[in-house]
């Protein structure tokens, strides 16, 4: 009987619990409900969420344009970025 007591009392602990650190900010997520495979789909969940609104509230400041602002397209850098061939001349003697 002892043992079933013990195990029914660490069924309620979490099994999963992650503490994580992005920039000076530290964060910590565990799970207590469901089995071990839920508690990781559920933690990594929850993980991906702070990770995302982290980065949206880190990034919002720094947004890039799409375009290049001296308005010179991708195709004009890329055929300026080529080196030129210099064609072999052959002697015939």
């Amino acid at each position: 009987m002892m043992e079933v007591q013990t195990q029914d009392a660490n069924l309620n602990r979490p099994q999963v619990k992650v503490t994580f650190g992005l920039g000076s900010e530290t964060y910590s997520v565990e799970a207590t409900k469901g089995i071990l495979s839920e508690q990781l789909v559920y933690v990594k969940d929850q993980s991906m969420g702070i990770l995302k609104d982290f980065i949206i509230r880190n990034n919002a400041l720094n947004d890039v344009p799409d375009e290049p602002a001296d308005g010179s397209s991708e195709e004009e850098d890329e055929i300026l970025e080529k080196p030129q061939v210099k064609s072999k001349k052959t002697k015939t003697t």
